[in-house]
């Protein structure tokens, strides 16, 4: 039922809900809901007024003036330390039942937490339900217990709470009301029970268009297009001019196409709707349209000039479309728009890390090390540093390269792989495919089975013609990771290069090509082994498709022989003197035109 429109923009339609209500309902496979910043049980008893806890709205009921004796205050201590160390039953026990004895709502919330943490619902919900008990109108509780209620699937038990909150909403807040309702109520199990209770709450407000849509969005949860078509049609007639109406509308409709052609209608007439071009941008890149996108994304850049999604969007567009003059320039406005107006949301990182490759690429190291040295948090500091020892080392610096990597600190198994991984890579640019072989093998024994290093591994001992040391270690990659297509691809087609075991690498290459059936590599590896076999027709197809999806100087290369021996001379020149362009160090390229005796 899902289409490609992929329809992210709804949030900020839905901003005001953030201070309706406490955000910190249960939601299946939630861990946050453990991470609520609730006072610990003697900071419960010791606060003796309700503390202002941002988000989340002061509980306004009166609390008991609970004395903090000698046995108390133990009592709470040592829940603490027992759940700091793991025993969270006695904790537990201690806060819920401290809590039934003082009568403190401070003391259930926290037994609450407690059993959320390890992960108890049954043991949350009791807590929840003295917590709710104890404080009635704590906006907080009867979000957790309606979180519960709804986890549990018992939707009757939370009718009488969510009609109640409709009722009494202003006027105004009531479409919001009725928004945060679907939201919850998107949680059940049951779509169809969910469904219907939804129907109900919402039949005395039939006039907000609100109403309609939080119908559509629930009626496409439970695959019912018709529904959920018709209901986001109602919005609409309510309300033409709503975005989230079309925004709705244009999700739950199953053609793709025509979810496209829906919001192109109403672009037409609210061309300033930014968050409908926005949803129609995302749902152009997620089509691989990009030049479309592009145009879009520019709009709304016309539209609202210092836009960081729009900058970002339109440098990564560059990128995609090998505009690199232009993504630099939008990636530079982004990254100055934002230091003028930091946003926590955003990381600069992705930016910078960026404009240093497209700076490298031109080989202006030095602007490449300017952009790395802005990098300063995060998981894109270990990416910079890498990077850095990557350009010193291919200015010459080998030793100083190697000796940057040396110098992460990189804990876990991953960060180290990354490391070792760019260590081998720099070696093996620096002709060094020994030492790269050691400094692979070296870090085998520490990550045996680790695939990512036998892959490595495996093309190191391909490139010296160890080739039973690349086999032992590219069937290792498929034992551990079956669905891993560039095993298959490396193995398949080291055996065409070598035209040796050609049915077998036939069927190596075409397992991974049904892995990966979009991969114009893959499919370049494919044409390949066709040619090493003889069908001429079948491979020049393969590799043309190869090359129209990506004009790869190693796919050209192999097209060019194809079309070259079957008497298309000039074609064939042409492919390699494009791909002598774009890369005339290309070493494939270099021992084809010697191989055939073809100077271009």
């Amino acid at each position: 039922m899902k289409n490609a429109l992929v329809i992210v923009t709804l949030s900020s339609l839905l901003t005001a809900c953030a201070g309706l209500a406490p955000q910190t309902g249960v939601a299946p496979g939630s861990d946050s809901r453990a991470s609520v910043d609730m006072p610990t049980g003697t900071a419960a008893i010791k606060q003796g007024k309700n503390s202002d806890r941002g988000s989340v709205e002061p509980v306004e009921d009166a609390l008991p003036a609970a004395e903090l004796t000698d046995d108390l205050l133990f009592r709470l201590l040592s829940a603490e330390i027992a759940f700091q160390r793991g025993d969270w039953q006695n904790a537990y026990v201690t806060e819920l039942s401290a809590a039934q004895q003082t009568r403190d709502p401070r003391l259930a919330r926290r037994a609450a937490e407690i059993a959320l943490s390890a992960k108890q619902a049954g043991e949350a919900m009791s807590a929840v339900r003295l917590w709710r008990e104890l404080a009635p109108t704590s906006a907080e509780a009867t979000q957790y217990y309606l979180g519960f209620v709804l986890l549990s699937d018992n939707l009757e038990e939370a009718r009488s709470i969510l009609a109640q909150r409709l009722a009494e909403a202003r006027p105004a807040m009531r479409p919001i009301m009725i928004l945060q309702t679907q939201r919850l109520l998107a949680n059940a199990k049951s779509k169809d029970a969910a469904f219907s209770l939804l129907e109900s709450l919402v039949a005395p407000y039939s006039s907000l268009a609100e109403s309609h849509i939080a119908l559509a969005l629930n009626a496409f949860l439970k695959n019912d297009a018709v529904r959920a078509n018709s209901e986001a049609r109602a919005a609409l007639a309510i309300k033409p001019d709503s975005e989230m109406a079309i925004l709705t509308l244009a999700q739950v409709t199953p053609d793709p196409a025509e979810g496209a052609r829906i919001l192109t209608s109403y672009l037409a007439t609210y061309p300033k709707a930014t968050e409908v071009r926005t949803a129609f941008a995302r749902s152009l890149v997620e089509q691989k349209k990009y030049d479309l996108a592009r145009t879009e994304f520019e709009k709304l850049l016309a539209q609202q000039p210092g836009n960081l999604t729009s900058l970002y969007a339109l440098g990564m567009l560059g990128i995609q479309t090998n505009h690199l003059p232009e993504a630099e320039q939008y990636l530079t406005r982004y990254l100055k728009a934002l230091a003028a107006a930091p946003d926590e949301d955003r990381d600069p990182n992705q930016a910078l890390l960026v404009l240093a490759q497209i700076a490298e690429d031109r080989n202006d190291t030095e602007a490449a090390l300017n952009w790395l040295a802005q990098v300063d948090s995060g998981e894109g500091v270990l990416n910079a540093q890498i990077k850095r020892a990557q350009i010193v080392a291919k200015r010459g610096n080998l030793a100083e390269g190697q000796k940057i990597l040396r110098e992460i600190s990189a804990d876990s198994e991953r960060e180290q792989t990354q490391v070792t991984l760019a260590e081998a890579q720099i070696l093996r640019d620096a002709n060094q495919a020994a030492q790269a072989f050691k400094v692979l093998g070296d870090a085998l024994k520490r990550y045996p089975d680790n695939t990512d290093l036998l892959y490595d591994y495996a093309m190191v001992a391909e490139k010296a013609n160890n080739l039973d040391v690349m086999e032992k270690a590219l069937r290792r990659v498929m034992e551990l990771a079956p669905t891993n297509q560039n095993a298959y691809n490396a193995l398949g087609y080291s055996f065409a290069e070598r035209n040796i075991r050609l049915p077998e690498a036939y069927a190596l290459v075409e397992k991974a090509l049904t892995i990966a059936p979009d991969d114009p590599f893959i499919m370049d590896s494919l044409g390949w082994v066709q040619f090493r076999l003889g069908k001429l027709k079948e491979s020049e197809d393969l590799l043309r498709r190869a090359y129209a999806a990506r004009p790869d100087p190693e796919i050209a290369v192999h097209l060019g022989e194809v079309l070259w021996v079957k008497g298309q001379k000039d074609d064939a020149q042409k492919l390699w003197r494009d791909a002598n362009t774009r890369d005339p160090k290309n070493d494939t390229l270099k021992s084809t035109l010697a191989r055939l005796r073809v100077s271009l």
